[in-house]
């Protein structure tokens, strides 16, 4: 089929409603006919090269055990919001570093006695976990001997691979403060010069993998101090918030802290975790 062909397909309400179910099955998230015409253009491009010629020819090979296998991840990939700030609702890291962490020291030596862990769920191209990581380590400076580990997961593995490289357009950090840009941050030369690169340092002390919020059990390398899981829920339906952030705590310490998106609120949904102001909560105590 020619390009401009390609260019001319047209998505039926009915191919929508199926594309849109399996997103909402494999992810979880909501896909109102209002993304239609976000879905039709981003799928373009696959239509194009896996060299078919509808939507109802892609839809049946999403059905194939071969398109289950091979294309599947990629279609994910492909309709996945990946929006994400360094510093973004920066309030929460002040709250992170300057209550809860010394708060946890006291109670169990988190940082000392074990790794203080913290997850960054879902973590995008990186730039939370890489901003969590500034503030632990500048936490860390003044607090010696303290010692973290940060996990970033997403369910797009193009996503991951990006914050694996952990390498950013210049105006994508102009927000941090400009000694932790000095500090941390690399200049990038040659064909590279209009970026940055977190150094390899602070690279180290976090690490990737995928996971996806509707598998039944999260695989979090074991019990976590904080979770940040914001601006995500909101893709949910409320069901699903809850299935969701029940199996989030099930991670989490007892005492743990889970930091969720201005716009998302827990109200009504029965999750054993107590509110503590500005999209904080609590783990409660067994």
């Amino acid at each position: 089929m020619s390009a401009n062909n390609i260019q001319n397909l047209k998505m039926t309400d009915k191919e929508f409603l199926e594309l849109s179910s399996i997103v909402n099955s494999e992810t979880g998230i909501k896909m109102p006919p209002a993304k239609k015409s976000m879905l039709l253009s981003r799928l373009l491009k696959r239509i194009r090269i896996l060299g078919l010629s509808s939507f109802a020819g892609y839809i049946e090979y999403l059905k194939t055990e071969k398109g289950r296998s091979e294309e599947l991840f990629i279609f994910i990939d492909s309709v996945t919001t990946n929006k994400t700030d360094f510093l973004r609702e920066p309030n929460h890291f002040d709250i992170l570093t300057k209550r809860i962490i010394p708060e946890l020291i006291n109670r169990n030596g988190a940082g000392f006695k074990k790794k203080f862990r913290i997850w960054s769920a879902p973590c995008s191209t990186g730039e939370e976990p890489y901003t969590l990581a500034m503030c632990l380590n500048e936490f860390a400076a003044v607090h010696k001997g303290f010692s973290f580990s940060i996990l970033g997961t997403d369910i797009s593995t193009d996503v991951l691979k990006k914050a694996e490289l952990a390498i950013y357009d210049h105006e994508r950090v102009e927000v941090i403060d400009a000694n932790l840009r000095k500090k941390y941050l690399l200049r990038g030369k040659g064909k590279y010069e209009n970026t940055v690169r977190i150094i390899p340092a602070l690279r180290s002390q976090v690490y990737f993998k995928r996971v996806n919020f509707m598998d039944e059990k999260y695989d979090s390398d074991g019990p976590l101090d904080v979770i940040f899981c914001r601006n995500v829920l909101i893709y949910f339906e409320r069901a699903v918030q809850e299935k969701v952030i029940n199996r989030l705590c099930r991670c989490l310490i007892p005492g743990g802290y889970l930091f969720t998106g201005h716009s998302e609120n827990l109200n009504g949904l029965s999750v054993p975790l107590v509110h503590m102001g500005s999209t904080v909560y609590r783990k409660e105590e067994y």
